[in-house]
């Protein structure tokens, strides 16, 4: 088990949906704005059953990263956004992505479920090359989940229905065993007495976690945030981080984009530091925050944490 010692008594129900298997030992600890972005595929239709061939297949091994992005790169236009990236997060490993805005944070966070195409590299989850396209890439994607920048809840729908949807009929979840799966990640995040509310009723902060909730109801093996947080209120923005908080030292693994540098700096196993489409530094959040290598990172720091 990757087990970052922070873990709090009681943090995951014994018996709800958020049993994450994860391996390895963590090293020690000492958003451009995007267009609209399509929900996970889901239908009307009635249940469908539940298969193996709903999830990625398990991993080759418990070395075996959760993610590597392996000469990565992806353009618009004449615009190189991403240059050559080359990535590994580990099982249970907590990897907050910061840098100045236009730095290609957020096209990385999306290539790696696919919601932008790479121009070249490989991009590995769990093992497994992620599909090009098709129902294997829908089947991958079922295993990846994603909290973006807006909420995206579907408005017509009762929080309830929102975290159950997916389940139901993506995985082929029975409807009890999903709303009791439901009832329990709404209480994790704080809004178990939401269910039955419409999301136009929630805070921006209520919202944003029932999204969180909506994306761990599928169980995933990797979580994706890009910038969860920046659409919200300031006085919001705590009760979003905690949840955060609270999900990384349940040994998720969490690829996190961010400007919230209290958050990289206290619940990260690892920062990235990118400008340029580029990983110019990668390190431990109290190395980097304390003795940036790069000149780049330093200005960065030195304008951010003054303000």
């Amino acid at each position: 088990m990757f087990s970052r010692g922070r873990a709090t008594a009681g943090s995951i129900p014994a018996d709800g949906p958020a049993r994450i298997e994860v391996a390895g030992d963590p090293p020690a600890r000492h958003p451009p704005a995007e267009h609209a972005v399509p929900v996970p595929e889901v239908s009307e239709a009635p249940d469908a059953t539940a298969t193996e061939a709903g999830r990625i297949p398990a991993a080759r091994g418990a070395d075996e990263p959760m993610l590597r992005l392996e000469k990565v790169s992806k353009s618009f236009g004449s615009l190189r956004v991403l240059r050559e990236i080359d990535l590994t997060v580990a099982r249970g490993e907590v990897v907050a992505v910061i840098g100045p805005s236009g730095s290609g944070k957020s096209t990385l966070c999306r290539c790696v479920n696919r919601l932008e195409t790479v121009d070249s590299g490989r991009i590995v989850i769990d093992g497994q090359p992620l599909p090009a396209e098709g129902r294997a890439l829908a089947r991958a994607r079922a295993d990846i989940g994603m909290v973006f920048q807006a909420f995206n809840l579907f408005g017509h729908r009762t929080v309830l229905d929102n975290v159950t949807l997916g389940p139901r009929k993506v995985r082929g979840t029975p409807k009890a065993e999903a709303e009791r799966r439901a009832r329990a990640l709404l209480e994790r995040v704080g809004i178990a007495d939401k269910v039955d509310q419409l999301p136009a009723a929630l805070s921006g902060g209520q919202q944003q976690r029932a999204a969180i909730a909506r994306a761990l109801a599928m169980e995933p093996k990797i979580m994706l945030f890009d910038e969860p947080t920046s659409a919200l209120d300031p006085e919001m923005v705590g009760e979003v981080l905690d949840v955060l908080r609270e999900l990384a030292s349940s040994g998720m693994t969490m690829l996190v984009v961010t400007h919230e540098m209290g958050f990289a700096r206290s619940a990260a196993d690892r920062v990235i530091f990118m400008d340029g489409g580029q990983i110019l530094e990668t390190g431990a959040p109290d190395e980097f925050f304390a003795n940036p290598r790069q000149e780049r990172a330093r200005d960065f720091l030195a304008k951010v944490l003054t303000h």
